[in-house]
């Protein structure tokens, strides 16, 4: 038996009572940001006294950044800026979910908040209409550390029978993935799939497609909406980019990247052109798909488990080994997206699709540029 927390085990359906309470027209507001270690997400509530229409509703607001990895104690004020907003699948209309930039004290940019330089570049390349799509995997572990679902002594049966699997043998959580799918709805989150992963008690969900900057915002609140569904179920969900050592696969963040001319006929030579530029910025894109400057993936992009090697670029048509993979599909129809499959699951996707967006389509001018 998986080890849960002890707040699972609190009587849901007294909760239940107290949800179900009028709020006497007011509204609470949670503002969700990133904290000082790049990966985790901090969450605090306030009341408005009318449900807000907008981001122009929603005040400013501030945290104590000594308590997240972000400030000093003697300068601990942080500034939260709503930057996207929500509906809240957990306390239910009218509240909100507000995902906010944290400025430092002197209104610049915290260190970790990586959504202020992506957002210049991507009203720099907006006349391309880029699109992403994210393939989001995690892993699912007890309070315990233990994969969920997993022998207490020893190993499941091998890889082979989990990717998409069906029945209680193979599919360990799907009532986790089923709610949090359930949510992202409810919320406004552009999720568009999910499925069983290759290893046991592995999940992905994918966003998208979203355009510019849409895909961070989506993404980061898809995986708070992930967290606390797993809070109410005891369990965790891991990004970790290769959660179990040994003969299991590890988990990724597969990035889908198409501008306006690679979705036109012919685009296919553009897709082309992007790879190639890719290519030669391989080392600086491995330095910005994991948190830690290429460290997680390390352990991750070892050339087995569907994934290349971490020293080397490689493209082709369906081939899960390489770097970039170009969709059997649009190898048929000659025009589409392409997939950049380096990033780590833990990755923070304004830096990745910054870092695409800039390297497929911000050129020095004696540069030909036709994508």
């Amino acid at each position: 038996m998986a080890s849960i927390s002890v707040s699972a085990h609190l009587k849901k359906a007294v909760r239940q009572h107290y949800m179900s309470l009028s709020q006497r027209g007011k509204c609470q507001v949670t503002y969700i940001w990133i904290d000082g270690k790049g990966e985790g997400l901090r969450s605090k509530t306030r009341t408005l006294d009318s449900e807000p229409s907008g981001l122009k509703d929603i005040p400013e607001w501030n945290f104590d950044g000594s308590s997240t990895y972000q400030a000093e104690g003697s300068n601990s004020d942080m500034y939260l800026i709503p930057v996207c907003m929500f509906r809240d699948p957990f306390t239910l209309d009218p509240n909100k979910l507000v995902l906010c930039e944290v400025l430092k004290y002197n209104h610049l940019p915290a260190e970790t908040n990586l959504r202020a330089g992506c957002k210049q570049v991507m009203e720099q390349v907006k006349e391309h209409s880029i699109w992403f799509g994210m393939e989001q995997e995690y892993t699912l572990f007890g309070t315990d550390g233990h994969p969920f679902s997993w022998p207490s002594n020893g190993y499941p049966e091998p890889q082979g029978q989990y990717y998409c699997g069906v029945g209680a043998d193979n599919a360990f959580g799907r009532d986790i993935v089923e709610c949090h799918y359930k949510a992202c709805l409810y919320a406004g989150i552009k999720i568009c799939g999910s499925n069983a992963e290759v290893m046991p008690s592995q999940w992905e969900f994918q966003i998208g497609p979203c355009e510019g900057i849409e895909m961070g915002d989506h993404l980061w609140v898809a995986r708070f909406l992930l967290h606390r569904v797993c809070e109410d179920f005891g369990v965790v969900a891991s990004l970790d980019p290769k959660p179990m050592q040994g003969n299991w696969n590890g988990a990724g963040c597969h990035t889908n990247v198409s501008t306006k001319k690679m979705r036109e006929a012919g685009g296919l030579q553009y897709i082309d052109q992007a790879i190639e530029k890719l290519s030669k910025k391989h080392p600086e894109h491995i330095l910005d798909y994991d948190p830690h400057a290429g460290e997680d993936n390390k352990r991750r992009l070892t050339g087995l488990h569907e994934t290349s090697n971490i020293n080397d670029f490689s493209s082709g048509v369906a081939n899960r080994g390489a770097s970039i993979r170009i969709p059997r599909q649009v190898g048929h129809e000659k025009k589409g997206y392409f997939e950049d499959r380096r990033p780590a699951a833990n990755c923070d996707p304004y830096l990745v699709t910054k870092v695409i967006a800039t390297t497929c389509l911000l050129h020095s001018e004696e540069e030909e540029d036709n994508i």
